[in-house]
């Protein structure tokens, strides 16, 4: 197959094309700094006190030679860049099975080591360990110098985001059908290559589940360590903190343990690798998430046993859906139907569930992730939405995502994906959306 017609020209944009995607690699770096600027009490609350004056501060910063080099700090970047080096040298030694993903439209299949829980347990081990020999104060520094490893992971997403960009244009790369426009600021953004490897290293499965994610966990903790040091010890830790604790970090736990499911998502499947995933993983995802306990850390709410008990039944809620939501799915689509569940047959093969939680909708697991995060956010009260940006913001990516995933099925399926949508017509919220 000719290189022409197995990379074709991508003809349609997403993200209202170049001018979205310019807007979008600026937006994600400047929100993650604004998410810390306008909730902390370094700069006066959350929001600050004086809100009046954001404006006019702003100004005033973006025009100071100060406040731009008081956004780099070279410890911070030495830790974040010893962190990363750490996540690629336990890829490599740790064990793992070796799996398959899917099949690839140049008839190859990538191989894949499964072994970022083991990473998660080897970082949770030592850092455990490290507190428990040096004390909670030894584990604030990711608080203390926020700004500057929030920095060195855009400056990381950044070179990474060039570095595949540029080694997309090597000879025999197979690159993602929606990312190879020709317009630079496009198919930097939304990713040019699909696979983008280094040997054996698949920089992108790589970057979705071990530096960002499991670094997710790490600032929960370091964020705890802030408030025990300030309460007196770890006894004295607020409901409302272990219960952030105990969400965030059991879902980063439960990502990785279930590792194999990330290989038949949109990311791994259908998207390149480019800024877009870069940023997200590396900067978005741990510094932007994380916002619940660093609010706590400086506003310290107590719950008390009911809300805490609420709180608790509403995050297993949306947890017992995203599971068995996702249970179905990956057992079907390994050649399992425990349950029996009913299915559709299109024309060209494929199978689609209609009963079980994907008989409720189209995207069930959507709902379940909705509901935690509404949860994640709960334990901050109500004082200030801003703690609630992240369960508005992810239901604007899932709801982003469903109508990505509704254009790719019709485009792939045809007239069939409209016989499935009478038989599942609710998109997410089964009766509501």
């Amino acid at each position: 197959m000719s290189s022409s017609n197995l990379n074709p020209r991508t003809t349609s944009y997403e993200f209202f094309g170049p001018p979205g995607a310019l807007l979008i690699s600026l937006g994600v770096p400047i929100g993650t700094y604004a998410l810390y600027f306008g909730c902390s009490e370094q700069t006066g609350g959350c929001p600050p006190s004086d809100w009046q004056t954001i404006p006019d501060r702003v100004t005033l910063a973006l025009s100071s030679p100060q406040w731009w080099k008081s956004l780099w700090d070279t410890q911070a970047t030495l830790i974040y860049l010893a962190w990363y080096v750490f996540c690629v040298v336990a890829w490599a030694v740790l064990p793992g099975a070796v799996i398959q993903g899917t099949k690839l439209r140049n008839g190859q299949t990538k191989k894949y080591k499964i072994n970022a829980f083991s990473t998660f347990l080897l970082a949770l081990g030592l850092v455990t360990g490290w507190i428990y020999r040096f004390g909670p104060e030894s584990f604030t520094f990711l608080y203390e110098k926020w700004v500057g490893f929030v920095t060195a992971s855009v400056l990381m997403s950044v070179v990474q985001a060039v570095f595949v960009y540029v080694m997309s244009f090597q000879e025999g790369r197979l690159l993602a059908l929606g990312g190879n426009s020709g317009n630079f600021i496009y198919d930097f953004y939304i990713g040019r290559e699909l696979n983008p490897s280094i040997g054996s290293f698949d920089i992108k499965s790589f970057n979705e589940l071990r530096p960002g994610l499991i670094l997710w966990a790490l600032i929960d903790i370091s964020m705890a360590c802030e408030q025990a040091v300030r309460r007196g010890g770890f006894a004295n830790v607020t409901d409302s903190m272990w219960l952030v604790l105990l969400f965030q970090i059991g879902y980063v736990g439960d990502g990785l343990y279930n590792e194999p499911a990330i290989f038949t998502t949109m990311d791994i499947i259908t998207d390149g690798f480019g800024f877009m995933l870069s940023v997200g993983d590396l900067a978005w995802v741990p510094f932007v998430y994380s916002l619940q306990a660093r609010y706590l850390v400086f506003n310290q709410v107590e719950l008390g046993p009911v809300a805490t008990a609420l709180v608790v039944i509403l995050d297993g809620t949306g947890y017992y859906i995203f599971r068995a939501a996702n249970g179905e799915k990956n057992d079907f689509r390994n050649g399992k139907n425990p349950k029996g569940l009913e299915f559709f047959t299109t024309k060209s093969g494929s199978k689609l569930l209609t009963s079980g939680w994907w008989g409720r909708s189209r995207h069930p697991n959507y709902l379940g992730d909705l509901l935690m995060a509404l949860a994640w956010s709960l334990p901050t009260g109500f004082e200030t939405p801003i703690t609630y940006f992240y369960v508005t913001y992810f239901a604007v990516l899932l709801v982003h995502r469903q109508m990505r995933d509704d254009e790719n099925c019709e485009k792939k399926y045809g007239e069939d994906w409209e016989k499935y949508k009478k038989m599942v017509p609710y998109r997410i919220i089964p009766y509501v959306y």
